[in-house]
């Protein structure tokens, strides 16, 4: 069986025995940030994981213009407050 690494900018191809796995940007590490702070200055209004919606109370409209991306949310999830899904959510 022939294992060979090919390596070009930022997709990753691995070839085992004729199959071909692909890794591009979307599989890359997702970073972590230290603060709401720092991710607000990145993704405006936060991060949230597909499917979620902004929890909010009394007559304020939900946040609905938040990235969303499930692995940064989860590398991320610490500073969901509220535990509604998105993180730093932020008008």
């Amino acid at each position: 069986m022939l294992d060979r690494v090919v390596r070009g900018g930022l997709t990753v191809a691995l070839v085992v025995g004729g199959l071909v796995a692909v890794a591009g940007p979307a599989d890359a590490a997702v970073k972590t940030f230290k603060n709401c702070t720092a991710l607000n200055k990145t993704y405006k209004h936060g991060v949230g994981k597909k499917g979620a919606k902004d929890k909010v109370r009394g007559s304020t409209k939900p946040v609905t213009n938040f990235h969303v991306n499930t692995k940064l949310y989860n590398a991320n999830k610490k500073m969901d407050r509220d535990k509604d899904g998105v993180a730093c959510e932020k008008r």
